[in-house]
């Protein structure tokens, strides 16, 4: 049992690291892309508008 539990801990964390690291990847490039610069652009300005 406690060996099935170590194994199952060491793979979680060894692939657990691994997806969070590829979806910051994603997370950050669609943030950057060029093509979404104007939509970020416009949500940072919202706090500055008067309504």
């Amino acid at each position: 049992m406690n060996e099935t539990y170590n194994a199952f801990a060491s793979f979680a964390q060894t692939w657990g690291l691994v997806y969070f690291v590829v979806l910051f990847g994603i997370v950050l490039a669609y943030a950057l892309w060029p093509k979404n610069a104007k939509k970020f652009d416009d949500a940072a300005q919202i706090p500055f508008r008067e309504d």
